[in-house]
């Protein structure tokens, strides 16, 4: 059974990133996936410093969240725009997890072997799809397989009922794209 982390890059409560990432995880769960979603705001930690990590190694919210990526399979993330660009919040979990602890197998221990499914949820006309370029780009450097299929939704402000679901039918694909993922790992691990 794949093991998915998922999780949005936002950490503002009524996020719609929080929202879509929901969706996505129904969608690796109705298709046997063992999922755990968080809520990066539970995972507070300093900005990303080398000299702070000399001093003080990588914070133990850092370790925490580093440790759930190590134990998961895949990634499903919702990730909003900032200036064109993903958010500084995710880029800091990413970093502070592709660190080396002595005994985890080097750089980029939590990233080997995993696989990715990316999404945005933006108010602008392109629901977030330049900044999926970039979390493309750094998920793909890290060494993460990320699927080729994506999801943005552009007008976020009006594109969810109040029960969370989206309310156009053909952005509902987004669940597609959390059993897509479930079905790649399952894939690759026979």
């Amino acid at each position: 059974m794949a093991r998915i982390l998922a999780f949005s890059g936002s950490a503002r409560g009524a996020s719609f990133n929080k929202k879509l990432i929901r969706i996505a995880a129904e969608g690796a769960r109705r298709a046997g996936g063992d999922v755990t979603l968080i809520d990066l705001a539970d995972y507070p930690m300093p900005l990303y410093n080398g000299d702070l990590e000399a001093e003080e190694g990588i914070p133990e919210k850092g370790r925490e969240f580093k440790r759930l990526l190590t134990a998961h399979d895949g990634i499903l993330i919702s990730s909003p725009e900032y200036n064109g660009a993903f958010s500084p919040l995710l880029k800091n979990v990413l970093d502070w997890a592709s660190r080396s602890e002595s005994a985890d197998g080097g750089p980029l221990a939590a990233y080997r072997g995993k696989a990715a499914a990316i999404m945005s949820a933006s108010p602008g006309a392109l629901g977030g799809m330049r900044g999926l370029v970039h979390l493309r780009m750094l998920l793909t450097n890290l060494g993460v397989l990320v699927l080729p299929g994506q999801q943005a939704i552009p007008r976020a402000g009006k594109a969810f009922n109040e029960g969370g679901s989206l309310e156009d039918q053909n952005q509902q694909k987004v669940l597609t794209l959390g059993g897509e993922l479930v079905r790649v790992i399952d894939k690759l691990s026979v």
